[in-house]
């Protein structure tokens, strides 16, 4: 591990983090493990249920009563030496607390403002609670994803994650680029429904000219094509079928006998797709999910076994690629993506900190 301030080339750089769950929490980890100095504020009693979590790694958390005046004054004491300020309340409830826009960067013009919510700033939804499963639903990603039958929720993976916590990461970043350039920072209204729309432009751009269908199990890449989707084998553990490319395809062929049938050359023909779906289901039911990768994985054939969590850690690639670390005897991801020269790293936790500490810390460019 890195020492604290030192490190990953985010180091230098001072983030302010106003507690909340879901995409800003992550979007803050990733900031720290790229060696971004972060401070967490977090109302008494604590907001946030998994506050001690994964996500919450590699920066301190100091317990602030925003309507104190002498909280609120120690709070935009500290956001006068912070390059950016992530927050995820819902509209309007930063600027109630005199922490709007407008009030922080009247004191430090230079500040990168980060705003994480669902529906963004402003529309006729702005307002509302909502989570993961509601945002995507709005944006024509839930529909796509999952068995024909219904649509199903790809854990918060797309929606907070993806849409909201790495649009977010990118527009502090691209912010921070910014304001080194001009020297004026400014906010960014960061949506998960607007990430998640963009992340489908592909399928966006597939369905304006015809060539995707709105039922789910019918596509390309949905587990429609009988070449990319999972299978059961006899051990009841599933492998992970994706030769989408022709030449891998026939690899897959050659490797499981499949040339010798006739009907695996209707490759690219929708109508026979779920009769090779039905042989490949009877095929991969012959083996243990073991036995095929000892045939497949790792040639060109890409397959892959599907691990539960518990199994990923184990997987001699991610062992190799030290993928996952044990910290506080908690197996967890390793910082991504790596650094030659700068490495990320997950920094050990600091001790208790107070708000008027942590502005004296940074006043004095010292490090927690």
């Amino acid at each position: 591990m890195n020492p604290a301030g030192q490190g990953g080339p985010l180091a230098g750089l001072r983030i302010v983090e106003f507690a909340g769950i879901g995409p800003g929490p992550f979007a803050a980890m990733l900031l720290a493990d790229m060696g971004a100095e972060l401070v967490r504020l977090d109302r008494p009693g604590g907001s946030d249920p998994y506050s001690k979590n994964v996500v919450s790694r590699g920066r301190p958390t100091v317990t602030v009563d925003l309507k104190d005046p002498a909280d609120l004054a120690g709070t935009l004491a500290l956001l006068e030496t912070a390059d950016a300020l992530i927050e995820g309340f819902r509209p309007g409830v930063m600027e109630r607390l005199g922490l709007g826009p407008d009030a922080v960067l009247a004191r430090n013009p230079r500040l990168v403002y980060g705003r994480m919510t669902g529906w963004g700033q402003d529309g006729p939804l702005a307002g509302a609670a909502g989570h993961d499963i509601t945002y995507l639903a709005i944006t024509g990603a839930l529909a796509a994803i999952g068995p024909a039958e219904r649509p199903v929720p790809p854990l918060n993976l797309v929606g907070d994650y993806g849409g909201g916590s790495l649009y977010l990461v990118a527009g502090i970043l691209a912010g921070l680029l910014s304001a080194g350039r001009t020297g004026h920072g400014q906010v960014v209204d960061a949506a998960i429904c607007d990430g998640a729309a963009s992340l489908m432009a592909m399928f966006s751009e597939l369905a304006s000219q015809g060539r995707w269908s709105d039922r789910r199990e019918a596509n390309l890449l949905d587990g429609g094509a009988p070449w990319y989707r999972t299978y059961a084998c006899r051990d009841g553990k599933h492998i992970a079928l994706g030769p989408l490319e022709p030449h891998f395809y026939a690899l897959f062929r050659r490797l499981t006998g499949l040339d010798a049938d006739p009907d695996f050359d209707r490759r690219d023909d929708p109508d026979a797709w779920p009769l090779l779906r039905r042989k490949l289901d009877a095929l991969f039911a012959q083996r243990t999910r073991d036995e095929w990768c000892r045939l497949l994985e790792g040639t060109d054939a890409c397959v892959a076994p599907v691990l539960i969590l518990t199994e990923a850690a184990d997987h001699p690639h991610l062992v190799a690629r030290q993928t996952f670390v044990t910290v506080d005897d908690t197996v967890q991801p390793a910082p991504a993506p790596r650094f030659s020269r700068t490495p990320s790293a997950i920094r050990p936790p600091s001790g208790p900190l107070t708000l008027s500490e942590a502005v004296a810390r940074w006043r004095g460019e010292g490090h927690f």
